[in-house]
């Protein structure tokens, strides 16, 4: 930018801290071509000033310095196409955060600080430039993957805002599972009986649909583009069928468990074990018997957890199981009052008002529920189920005639074949088995990932076919904070392909997901990327003269976002884009940039910081703070007046992904004395927003720490920390104990040079 505007607000404590007029004239020496400070820039007279500048052509960037930049961004949003806006946060990394300047002392450290943050931020705001305007034409239209619950109500929900909708369901009819299913759980009053299944009467309203284009007995025979560009073909009876989408809603729902591998339970034994999807088979074909002879049993029994949270099968719960057996328990007693039903648990999970359904059926005459755990189940001489630790007693056994195991599900996203040798595989590797073995088992994962043969979306993505899947099948995204998003740009999970979960959960899933879908056309169609950085206008630009085909990039974007011609070249497909900045990050020729965050800003930032010459005793630290947990932590910490080093320098980054190692280097070489990386947490009970950046970061300082080490530094001037966005008390010790440490190292030898 070439007319950048700084404005000091003096307000909400920064005036009692910090000698403003001093920051006006640091600004004035960085080359801002207009300085003002309010007592409440935030005010309607603070924000007027502002705006006059800016509609008078005085600037083209803007640097307001005064709060963070995650409040009030409703008063200080200006056109993105005309003017560059930063916010440096002096409120809370300086004036909240550590004791008042002393005004007459020039070398205070609260008052360099911030002229050092003024300084930063000015030059970034320089090297910034606008985002180019949207030409890309984009589709409306919703493409659902699956005709069960789930999908059907996110294509009456896409319908039903305005999209056109496809529907496509490998079956012959719609309604999933369900179609076949009497009475469901209650999902509104009365709650102590069985409902209407409505799965039919929806599949009609989805098939009398005017908006609404239904292919059943079809497959999705390939996907390609992006969002708002997506180009299907779908195989169908009368041939294969083009369209374009905006958006996909994958609702492929799940399957039962492979019973087969639950033989000291009896399945496979005895024909008289069977799982919970063969008994709802029976009810619809309006019996109960036993499949060894066709007679009526006179016990059912119900084992529940069949091969759920077991670490040899599922460790999971899924969620409905308790409620299918309920359900089941409840048509019998009604529909063949001389069966009587005995039900094992370890835990009846009915949350909410099926606790009212649950109590019903316990009620019912005939009805017996004990908890326990069913060890195995006898064959010989007639069915026994060995039970342990029940509230009957420590070991018992009941004599049943027909066996019913509850097993769970396992998402539709690949054959059941390749979840268990993934499954297994993992398993080793988590055992920690031989150097050999976990080797063999790593193979096999990266292997079967893609799922081979097996595919459901047929996508045009280099990295693979589908969806990229956890260890049990369900789509990988940030699980926490964006549900129904996925690794796919544009494509969303919905019902129990995504989560395990109940008939009730999945219809209110397939809304959910299916306003994703329509919030992504919205925004595909002005040029902005969705989560986690919602409405960013800025594409990456590669000047590809430079690049030399490592691949890098497109290996490692955690969304497909580029793929590759013959020669490995980069190809950017700007609507996939999440924005993170990892391919950034990756690029060794730095090729990469963005209008607003490029190598050569945030090196422009580490090159205005001050560093003090080695005598001086004030080392100087660069901490580089992930956007998504570490800054929103860091402003929880000063809101809560919590003080830190003032050695101290904060440059926001979009991800550890993508912090470009030159820029560590630019940092090292110009004297810094330690540089502090803050991102997210990651693993299976966190997850980084952009699902593998901060996991990549950590992965590329190992071999930068070796670097260091040969070149005769400290590798641990250079420390990468997890920290989640509850964990604010923690950054204030981080930093305090990161700067002892490099006491203890001395003054960064490259000091001078």
């Amino acid at each position: 930018m070439d007319k950048v505007g700084v404005f000091i607000c003096s307000g909400c404590d920064i005036g009692g801290a910090v000698d403003c007029s001093k920051l006006e004239g640091v600004a004035k020496e960085s080359g801002a071509a207009l300085v003002a400070t309010h007592a409440c820039l935030c005010s309607d007279e603070g924000a007027g000033l502002v705006r006059k500048a800016v509609d008078g052509g005085e600037v083209d960037g803007l640097l307001l310095a005064a709060c963070s930049a995650r409040t009030k961004c409703e008063v200080f949003r200006f056109d993105p196409f005309k003017t560059a806006v930063e916010r440096c946060a002096l409120r809370e990394q300086c004036a909240w955060s550590h004791p008042a300047a002393a005004r007459d002392k020039e070398d205070d450290d609260t008052q360099m600080l911030a002229e050092d943050m003024i300084r930063m931020w000015t030059v970034r705001v320089k090297k910034e430039t606008l985002p180019k305007v949207s030409s890309e034409a984009v589709d409306r239209t919703v493409l659902v993957v699956g005709g069960g619950l789930a999908g059907m109500q996110a294509a009456l929900g896409a319908a039903g805002l305005g999209h056109a909708v496809v529907l496509v369901e490998k079956q012959p009819r719609l309604g999933g599972y369900l179609a076949s299913v009497g009475g469901l759980a209650p999902e509104s009053p009365p709650y102590d009986r069985l409902h209407e299944n409505h799965a039919a009467a929806m599949a009609k309203k989805v098939e009398a649909a005017g908006t609404i284009k239904v292919f059943s007995g079809s497959n999705v025979k390939s996907i390609s583009g992006q969002p708002g560009q997506f180009e299907v073909e779908v195989e169908a009876p009368k041939g294969v069928q083009k369209f374009k989408a905006g958006a996909v809603v994958q609702a492929t729902g799940a399957r039962p468990y492979d019973a087969t591998r639950l033989s000291h339970l009896g399945y496979g034994k005895s024909k008289d074990v069977v799982t919970s999807a063969e008994l709802d088979a029976m009810l619809a074909s309006g019996g109960v018997k036993r499949p060894s002879d066709g007679g009526e049993p006179k016990r059912v029994v119900f084992a529940q957890c069949a091969g759920s949270r077991d670490a040899d099968h599922l460790p999971y719960c899924s969620s409905e199981c308790c409620l299918t057996t309920l359900r089941q328990v409840a048509a019998i007693r009604k529909g063949f009052p001389g069966v009587e039903c005995a039900t094992i648990y370890r835990d009846m999970r009915a949350p909410g008002q099926y606790e009212h359904f649950y109590k019903a059926v316990q009620e019912t005459p005939g009805a017996l529920f004990t908890r326990g755990t069913v060890e195995k189940v006898g064959v010989d001489g007639g069915l026994k189920v060995f039970v342990k630790d029940s509230l009957l007693g420590n070991e018992v056994v009941l004599d049943a005639d027909l066996v019913v195991l509850a097993t769970g599900m396992v998402p539709n996203s690949a054959d059941g074949e390749a979840i268990r040798q993934i499954t297994d595989a993992y398993g080793r590797i988590e055992k920690k088995e031989s150097e050999t073995q976990v080797k063999d088992a790593q193979a096999l994962v990266d292997k079967l990932k893609p799922h081979e043969g097996t595919e459901i979306l047929n996508l045009g993505y280099r990295q693979g076919p589908d969806l990229p899947v956890l260890r049990y099948g369900f789509p990988d995204s940030h699980y926490i904070c964006f549900p129904y998003e996925t690794r796919r740009t544009g494509i969303y999970a919905a019902g129990t392909l995504r989560a395990p979960m109940d008939p009730a959960q999945a219809a209110e899933d397939g809304w959910g997901a299916a306003m994703k879908a329509a919030q992504c056309i919205e925004m595909a169609s002005r040029g902005e990327a969705v989560h986690p950085r919602a409405g960013d206008l800025g594409i990456a630009d590669f000047f590809l003269q430079r690049c030399t085909q490592c691949k890098r990039c497109t290996e490692e974007c955690p969304f497909g976002s580029l793929n590759e011609d013959v020669k490995g070249t980069p190809q950017y497909n700007q609507l996939r884009c999440r924005r993170c900045g990892i391919c950034l990050g990756a690029c060794p020729e730095r090729i990469v940039s963005f209008p607003d965050y490029s190598i050569e800003a945030i090196s422009g930032m580490v090159k205005e910081m001050s560093v003090p010459e080695e005598f001086e005793e004030k080392p100087r630290i660069l901490a580089l703070l992930c956007e998504n947990d570490a800054l929103p932590a860091l402003d929880e910490a000063a809101a809560r007046r919590m003080q830190w080093n003032p050695w101290v320098r904060v440059v926001p980054v979009r991800c550890l992904g993508s912090v470009n190692n030159v820029w560590l280097a630019d940092s090292l070489s110009r004297g810094v004395d330690g540089i502090l990386m803050l991102g997210c947490k990651y693993g299976d009970d966190y997850q980084c927003h952009y699902v593998k950046g901060s996991e990549l970061a950590n992965k590329r300082m190992e071999n930068l720490q070796e670097t260091l080490t040969r070149l005769a530094l400290d590798a641990d001037r250079i420390r990468i920390v997890q920290v989640a966005r509850n964990e604010y008390a923690r950054i204030p010790a981080i930093f305090d104990e990161f700067a002892e440490a490099l006491a203890g190292f001395g003054p960064n030898p490259m000091k001078g040079f």
